[in-house]
């Protein structure tokens, strides 16, 4: 059975037959008597240790650690990408941007503030945030044709991976400047990575400790890189090789989580430094999408309410399923769909599985049809 702590009553009434048992003759459950009252708030402070003594059993595990425990508990089991160790923080976003120059040889200087304009949908959490960015170097300008310069982002999280082509405001305005600066690539911004992510990175590598280069140490070493939150490895291209391919389902979610390709440079370029040399071919990619149909007859409700809490049900099982190579079962996509709180009944008319053409091949849900 496992454990529960007692109620507070059950305390106290232990400690009643304990006081009676240890002073014949005196008797702790008459009403109103100084053994009861002394009993009571004997019960009641081991009550507050039992609750404690629960309370701290969680937190020794990391599947069951809050917050402050699991950081603990990363720092000891986890090095990131970066060195550092546990909870993989937000990262700073940087990269290229055009500045026009009013007057030939005008320069902007370094640690110049640049800002994006309110109302700019910069994250999907922080809709209105204005960011706040920098030049890493003095930056002569031009008449003729804009210069290009470095600007990272002064605060760390995605919302500084802005669109190619947004404007930025020199602010403080600097003479000479055109006061509107065009990025051209912002990327590299992360957020901090969630309790969920730490902890089944912790739970990972408990379950799978390093090896000297076994596939679950390829696992490890791409989830270590901040943004990504799954990856796969497997001996695709034969013998002696191996093929990593991970997600981004946080950064890069209004791709279905797949990443660019200096996202996986960046992978690749980690994984390099930790692998053995002895691996005769070592390739990191992204999946490769497959998009997968779904057709459902006679759903009971029909409503939009109900579509909608189908198609979530449906991603939640794809993202805990699907993985590059895999099947995707009818059988999964049945329940998942039964899964949707308000349905009741349905049909699906696409009872085949859907197979994946090659092993880097990884399901993504398109559209789901009703008749």
């Amino acid at each position: 059975m496992p454990w529960t702590t007692p109620t507070l009553r059950d305390v106290r009434s232990l400690v009643r037959d304990a006081v009676w048992a240890s002073l014949p003759g005196s008797d702790a459950n008459v009403p109103n008597s100084v053994l009861r009252v002394m009993s009571d708030n004997q019960g009641a402070l081991c009550h507050l240790t039992l609750q404690y003594v629960d309370w701290l059993s969680l937190q020794l595990l990391p599947d069951t650690a809050e917050t402050e425990w699991l950081d603990r508990h990363g720092n000891i089991w986890l090095v990131n990408a970066d060195g550092s160790k546990g909870r993989k923080m937000a990262t700073l976003a940087s990269g290229p941007a055009s500045f026009f120059g009013l007057i030939d040889g005008t320069v902007v200087p370094a640690f110049t503030q640049l800002q994006s304009g309110v109302g700019m949908p910069v994250g999907a959490d922080s809709p209105n945030q204005v960011v706040t960015f920098e030049t890493l170097e003095d930056i002569t300008t031009a008449i003729a044709a804009p210069v290009t310069g470095n600007i990272r982002a002064l605060d760390p999280g995605s919302f500084g991976n802005l669109p190619d082509g947004s404007t930025l405001t020199i602010n403080p305005p600097v003479p000479g400047v055109g006061s509107s600066v065009t990025v051209i690539h912002l990327t590299g911004g992360t957020d901090t990575e969630t309790d969920d992510q730490l902890r089944a990175r912790i739970l990972q590598r408990i379950r799978n400790p390093p090896m000297g280069g076994a596939a679950a140490d390829y696992v490890a070493w791409a989830l270590a890189v901040p943004g990504v939150t799954r990856a796969w490895a497997a001996p695709e291209q034969g013998v002696g090789t191996i093929t990593v391919r991970f997600l981004m389902d946080d950064l890069r979610a209004s791709d279905d989580g797949w990443p660019t390709p200096e996202d996986v440079q960046t992978v690749a370029d980690y994984i390099d430094s930790k692998r053995p040399v002895t691996v005769m071919g070592c390739y990191v990619l992204a999946p490769i999408k497959q998009f997968i149909d779904i057709t459902i007859a006679n759903l009971v409700p029909n409503t939009t309410e109900a579509q909608a809490e189908i198609e979530t049900s449906v991603q939640q099982m794809l993202f805990q399923m699907a993985a590059p190579g895999q099947t995707i079962y009818a059988a999964w996509v049945c329940y998942a769909i039964m899964n949707a709180p308000s349905v009741q009944s349905f049909s699906l008319v696409t009872t085949a599985d859907y197979v994946m053409p090659s092993l880097g091949h990884m399901a993504v849900l398109d559209t789901i049809l009703y008749e």
